[in-house]
């Protein structure tokens, strides 16, 4: 009597334990979600980040000229139709132009600078932006425009 208590009964097997363990709590992580999350997270960023290079409005004029080919993502000073000056997205005055842009210039004055001005903004204006640029040094200085349209 004492054996079968002992040996069929539920309360003390190496199954009566495996059987518990898998119905307890499971400490894994499921990390599917997370990775579905940044996938999606992946994709806008990749379909926004065109939209959000330059924004700062400016009419660029047209030019029969070609584009630049570069490794790198220039840095971009604009002017627009008032005159304003802009690095990137942050609005500056002439006198802090230089020393923004040797702030946050990787490659030091070697760094490719891309000069968006509007159309109607004085040429003289656009001639001191970049008339400051090569007096601190920079060398790599462009001009933006439109691609030159046939009804012109």
């Amino acid at each position: 009597m004492a054996m079968a208590v002992g040996g069929a009964g539920g309360s003390g097997g190496r199954r009566g334990r495996r059987a518990r363990a898998r119905r307890g709590p499971i400490a894994d992580m499921n990390m599917t979600p997370f990775i579905d999350v940044m996938l999606v997270l992946l994709i806008i960023f990749m379909v926004a980040a065109p939209m959000m290079t330059v924004g700062v409005p400016v009419d660029l004029p047209e030019s029969r000229a070609k584009a630049m080919e570069g490794q790198t993502q220039p840095v971009t000073v604009s002017v627009d139709a008032q005159g304003r000056v802009f690095v990137q997205d942050a609005e500056l005055k002439l006198d802090e132009l230089v020393p923004k842009l040797k702030a946050i210039a990787k490659n030091g004055v070697e760094e490719r600078i891309l000069v968006r001005g509007d159309r109607t903004t004085d040429y003289g204006t656009i001639l001191r932006v970049m008339g400051r640029l090569n007096d601190a040094g920079f060398k790599k200085i462009g001009l933006v425009s439109l691609p030159e349209t046939a009804s012109r």
